[in-house]
């Protein structure tokens, strides 16, 4: 297979300068994660206190030692609702696919340090995705749950999304995938349907608290007064109502019963064996990614430098090289995994998108995954593009894109702006992942594109009265709507909204990929066992 020559020299100005700001917007991702931790460690001392465990802890415990572990959206609601720092980033949860007892599984965890671990709106979004990740890729659920239930300020935001969170809970359990709850603590009202929804229930003694209405609001609403543990208490649960199917003395017991069911799935006994394929690294290292291309997404590169990084070898078979450079198709594999590659030089033309087309309906063909580097100002417009039918030709590009058999993943490495963030794979097609690079932007289109459309609409409609604005009033009335998309289209605020899965270290791309290549091809060598209810407590 051919290999690709980098034209990027690491000793130069150029690559040196790309690499510090690079650098810089990885740094500041770190700085907002970091404040969420340490805003966890600031409870460390109550729960010692009183007998538990911080939820990090509980996740460290959990996971078996030395694995890796994929740490999913850590910026969702970034700056949304309460969080006025980044320190309540995350969405009061954290979530990842990681490995429990040999077996590769879905991990959520209610960050009950922060908050009491209440679900904020963007919270429960986040924990939608993690359930649709498990249900598409067959992973078992394992949940430590602890926390306040919905956070009532924003109920109205947060009441059908919510409730949609049972119904995938049902639509798992009757799919063949099992849901291994531990409860550390309160999940009351609707909280409830948690661990009553899940296959296997820990709970922890003198701990777990699981009723539909607390002692507070049992008095107010039937006069009824009753403890804690005699509504929902772990033992009561085990012994009476027999909602918990295990008792734990303390979160690390509870987290050990949990493993040892786990274990005793047989999850992994069923996947048929694969042979492993050999595969060499990138000639050209994945930690040069951080200088070889520009953090500016206004900057164009060649996405072969990206490309050379991240594949075996740095071998790359291009399709129809020479009908159209501006969309670059072709195969490859990382760690061993075939893969079709389909990546921007700038933005997609009538050619590119009949290419892109066909090379997808190929890969379907031969079941190859697709792999999609977004960096692309968005379909090319003109009176030239128009009359070559860029619009009937984007279109066969976007019915390839929904229509696709096989996984699709997307990371965007730049911009990724208007209809070509839907011919790209983005969030709106549901790729299976979506991980994106913290210099990438989404929006319908630039700020200053938007600011230009918008002035020329609003210069015209001057005209028409008569009325004449000048060059200064006209950069008055742009830098508004440029501040705007600037703010909205930033990767931070992108992420915050789930627009993709995380942001991630541009050096870590070959790892992250190869994880989630690895996920999907699990994926398809499982068989489940489906019922038609799901399995409930007789």
């Amino acid at each position: 297979m051919p290999r690709i020559t980098s034209r990027i020299d690491p000793g130069s100005e150029a690559f040196k300068a790309q690499r510090t700001d690079m650098l810089a917007r990885v740094a500041e991702l770190r700085e907002v994660e970091a404040k969420v931790r340490n805003t966890e460690l600031q409870a460390r001392e109550k729960f010692h206190k009183r007998g538990q465990l911080l939820p990090r802890e509980r996740l460290t415990l959990l996971l078996d030692r030395g694995s890796p572990f994929l740490e999913l959206s850590t910026l969702c609601g970034f700056g949304y609702h309460d969080d006025s720092d980044g320190s309540l980033a995350g969405g009061n949860s954290i979530i990842g696919i990681g490995y429990v007892s040999g077996v590769r599984c879905m991990v959520f965890v209610n960050n009950s340090a922060i908050k009491g671990g209440t679900a904020s709106p963007w919270g429960v979004q986040k924990a939608l995705r993690a359930q649709e990740m498990a249900l598409e890729n067959k992973l078992p659920l394992v949940s430590l749950v602890e926390s306040g239930g919905a956070n009532l300020m924003y109920q109205q935001e947060i009441f059908i999304p919510g409730g949609e969170t049972f119904y995938n809970q049902s639509k798992l359990s009757a799919a063949g995938i099992p849901q291994v709850t531990v409860v550390h603590g309160s999940s009351t009202a609707g909280g409830a349907y948690l661990p009553g929804l899940s296959d296997y229930v820990v709970m922890v003694k003198k701990k777990a608290k699981v009723f539909l209405a607390g002692p507070p609001l049992l008095k107010a609403a039937t006069g009824e007064i009753a403890t804690d543990e005699e509504l929902g208490g772990a033992e009561m649960h085990a012994t009476v109502a027999g909602t918990a199917d295990y008792l734990a003395e303390d979160d690390a017991d509870g987290i050990r019963i949990a493993r040892e069911i786990v274990a005793k799935l047989g999850w992994n006994a069923q996947l048929p064996r694969e042979a492993r394929e050999s595969y060499a690294e990138p000639l050209y290292p994945p930690e040069e990614l951080c200088g070889a291309i520009p953090a500016d997404y206004r900057k164009p590169y060649d996405c072969r430098e990206v490309i050379a990084r991240i594949v075996d070898g740095s071998e790359f078979a291009g399709f129809k090289d020479e009908y159209d450079p501006h969309t670059v198709c072709g195969r490859a594999s990382i760690f061993g995994m075939p893969v079709g590659i389909i990546g921007n030089n700038g933005p997609i033309t009538p050619k590119g998108a009949t290419k892109a087309a066909q090379f997808i309906q190929l890969c379907c063909q031969s079941d190859t995954p697709l792999i999609y580097l977004q960096n692309t100002t968005g379909y090319l417009v003109g009176t030239q593009p128009e009359q070559g039918g860029i619009v009937k030709h984007g279109a066969k590009m976007i019915q390839a894109v929904a229509n696709a058999t096989v996984p699709q993943l997307t990371l965007l490495i730049g911009g990724g702006f208007g209809a070509g963030n839907y011919g790209m794979c983005g969030r709106p097609f549901h790729p299976r992942f979506i991980f994106a690079w913290p210099n990438s932007r989404t929006a319908v289109m630039g700020g200053e594109q938007a600011a230009k459309v918008m002035a020329i609409v609003f210069a015209e409609k001057l005209a028409k009265r008569g009325e004449v604005v000048d060059e200064e009033g006209i950069r008055a009335f742009c830098q508004p709507i440029i501040d705007q998309f600037d703010k909205e289209s930033h990767p931070f605020n992108c992420s915050a909204r789930l627009f993709d899965d995380g942001l991630i270290d541009p050096r870590d791309t070959r790892r992250v990929l190869g994880f989630t290549l690895s996920v999907c091809r699990e994926a398809k060598r499982r068989e489940l066992r489906p019922n038609t209810f799901g399995v409930a407590r007789l």
